[in-house]
């Protein structure tokens, strides 16, 4: 028969504590090893320990209790323990998680006293600046509107990818830190017209200009439209056109009728807004508006009044005339530089073409030169059919007398002409307009240019 062997400890001695639930580490007693009708010799055993209330228990019930029941009961001893420690260790993680939420509430109102210092800092007058190079990641040099240079400190927030040159940056009134930066369009009196923007003006408001309309439409219009035809031909549409002639002849007039049926980006600009107070800002202005038509493009550029800053170059002997050379060669450089475009449209306008630059004239930069004369009889007829097709005339009215007289006169002294009959007409308190109307507004246009404006001639 086999023998089945069991080991009884044989002596359990409680573990003597303040508290019943504080232990001391485990110890090593001795147990019999008894079989069934055979002892053996005392081996032995480590023994965890128990609370004091299980080790009486526990020894209390020794007698007469058989083998599984003291296995049981060692077993419920261990279960015990393991649970005292797993509550222990869940005690430990509640502090630790009151600890994290008191950090957490701490850095929190760091937070808020910091956006606060930051607001508080960008809230004073803030100087207009330019950023120019980067030191380090803390300070950089940039250039104030007063013309020097300085070292100033960045703020901690500010994003290092956007600092580039030529950026422009806000610096603090007194300190000249680099509190901000600004958009690319913030300090920039260039403009893109959207599409609520844009002239009402169509091409059958604009009475004659039959040559005019066609070339500026082929210049303009189709290359942004079918620039595939002359890729298949081979040839590179024109960059820039050029509109020169007397004024009043209706230039500025086709290019909002251009603006009008193009869906391209459409940036107007004068001439003489390019011309600032202080030294650089003039061909910043210049390549700001380029940029900003890259970024829009496909997108036409019109320059009103290009003699402003595009007059024959010269030796310049102040420092005014040498800063509009450099506006002139930043803009011959954006027009036919390394970097060009072809869905970037130019279109300038003058009345002193032969006062421009001969480089701006060139071929490649204006390759389409568009001139607007005096309208002769047959355009000054549709021009006064074009603008008196809205107004209420009498019957009597008979156009082509004042068509048929020898009169030079541009389109704008036409619109005068009828502008002014329709004021003599509303101060009759009628509501048709009259041949005299006409002929009064007639002598108060035409009549007056022989006495008053001899000087122009």
């Amino acid at each position: 028969m086999e023998e089945i062997g069991v080991v009884i400890p044989h002596e359990i001695k409680a573990v003597p504590s303040a508290r019943a639930s504080q232990l001391r580490p485990p110890r090593i007693t001795y147990a019999r090893h008894y079989t069934f009708g055979v002892a053996c010799s005392l081996i032995p055993v480590p023994v965890s320990p128990v609370p004091i209330a299980t080790a009486t228990r526990i020894q209390d019930s020794l007698t007469g209790m058989n083998s599984s029941d003291l296995l049981e009961e060692i077993k419920e001893s261990d279960l015990y323990l393991r649970l005292k420690k797993l509550q222990r260790h869940v005690e430990l993680l509640e502090l630790q998680e009151e600890y994290i939420k008191d950090e957490q509430k701490n850095l929190k109102r760091e937070l808020v006293r910091a956006q606060e210092e930051v607001k508080r800092i960008q809230s004073v007058p803030l100087v207009l600046g330019q950023f120019l190079e980067v030191i380090d990641r803390d300070t950089g040099i940039v250039g104030s509107t007063t013309g020097s240079n300085s070292v100033v400190r960045i703020l901690s927030t500010i994003d290092r990818e956007l600092l580039k040159p030529n950026t422009s940056v806000a610096l603090h009134r007194h300190s000249n830190a680099l509190v901000d930066i600004l958009p690319p369009e913030a300090d920039s009196s260039i403009a893109l017209l959207g599409a609520d923007e844009k002239p009402d003006v169509s091409y059958a408001d604009i009475g004659g200009l039959d040559i005019q309309k066609q070339e500026i439409r082929e210049a303009v219009e189709l290359p942004l439209t079918h620039f595939d035809l002359y890729r298949q031909i081979g040839i590179d549409p024109p960059r820039g056109v050029l509109l020169y002639g007397p004024p009043g002849t209706g230039k500025t007039m086709l290019v909002k009728a251009v603006a009008h049926h193009t869906t391209a980006s459409f940036i107007r600009v004068v001439g003489s807004e390019f011309v600032q107070k202080y030294l650089g800002e003039g061909p910043r202005m210049v390549r700001d508006t380029f940029r900003m038509a890259r970024e829009n493009a496909p997108s036409i550029i019109f320059i009103d009044e290009i003699d402003a800053i595009a007059t024959k170059r010269f030796d310049a002997q102040t420092g005014a005339d040498r800063e509009v050379q450099r506006i002139l060669l930043e803009l011959l450089n954006q027009m036919d530089g390394f970097d060009q475009t072809v869905n970037i449209k130019v279109i300038m306008a003058t009345n002193r073409a032969d006062t421009l630059d001969p480089a701006l004239l060139r071929p490649g930069r204006l390759d389409r030169k568009i001139e607007f004369p005096t309208p002769d009889r047959r355009q000054k007829r549709l021009i006064f059919s074009a603008i008196t097709a809205k107004m209420n005339l009498s019957e009597e009215v008979d156009l082509e007398d004042f068509v048929s007289r020898p009169d030079k006169l541009s389109g704008a002294e036409i619109a005068a002409i009828c502008q002014e009959a329709g004021m003599h007409a509303v101060r009759k308190n009628r509501y048709v307009i009259l041949s005299k109307d006409l002929e009064k507004g007639y002598r108060a246009n035409v009549k007056k240019t022989d006495t008053d404006f001899e000087f122009y001639k």
